[in-house]
């Protein structure tokens, strides 16, 4: 060390904690950003959806079947409630309950791997082909891309139950854990307003 390295002046952050959650945490940032890129792609979605609806004379176009309501509506349900547990994991998740957060993040694995099965049944609800005309395009465009979050919340979620279960957990993975709740709440909230669009919508409009 130099004399002059000696001289320059320090900061003491022994007491300084070393896991939090939320904008204290750079991550928790990380999570937010991705959720305003997220739902900026849905609300263009949402928009080219309403556009084609607006320039087409009946909709869905003649000949073309109303979607199916039933697993749809079971789906939304079943995310809807999932709410549930991601709110005990995240409570676990910040007392530092290890046993706890093991617990939920299997359920949270569960039910992702649910959804995905629910939404193809989601897809083959809707009743048309993507390629059939333009209505049968946004509708499975619009469902697709949330089907790419769902895809991507299995393998986060299975990831981190695994971390979780692993020698090689810190206390890092508990702000981790948390940050996944935070975005659960999204995935499945920013579904409502699709689901009321794309499948209960034709029936109103």
């Amino acid at each position: 060390m130099t004399a002059s390295s000696r001289n320059l002046p320090g900061v003491d952050v022994r007491h300084l904690p070393t896991t939090v959650f939320g904008a204290r945490d750079t991550a928790w940032w990380g999570t937010v950003g991705f959720m305003a890129i997220e739902a900026t792609t849905i609300v263009v979605c949402v928009a080219s959806y309403f556009y084609l609806w607006r320039n087409s004379a009946t909709w869905p176009p003649e000949h073309t079947l109303r979607p199916s309501l039933l697993w749809p509506t079971i789906a939304v349900i079943v995310m809807l409630v999932s709410n549930i547990p991601m709110v005990w994991l995240r409570r676990a998740a910040k007392r530092l309950d290890l046993a706890g957060v093991r617990r939920w993040l299997i359920v949270g694995t569960v039910l992702s791997a649910v959804f995905v099965v629910l939404r193809w049944q989601e897809f083959l609800a809707l009743n048309t082909r993507w390629d059939t005309n333009a209505y049968g395009s946004i509708a499975w465009l619009s469902v697709g891309f949330h089907a790419t979050l769902l895809i991507a919340n299995l393998g986060e979620t299975a990831v981190m139950t695994a971390m979780l279960h692993s020698s090689r957990r810190t206390e890092r993975h508990y702000t981790d854990a948390v940050d996944g709740a935070d975005y659960w709440h999204f995935m499945t909230g920013i579904w409502v307003p699709l689901y009321v669009i794309i499948y209960l919508g034709p029936y109103f409009l």
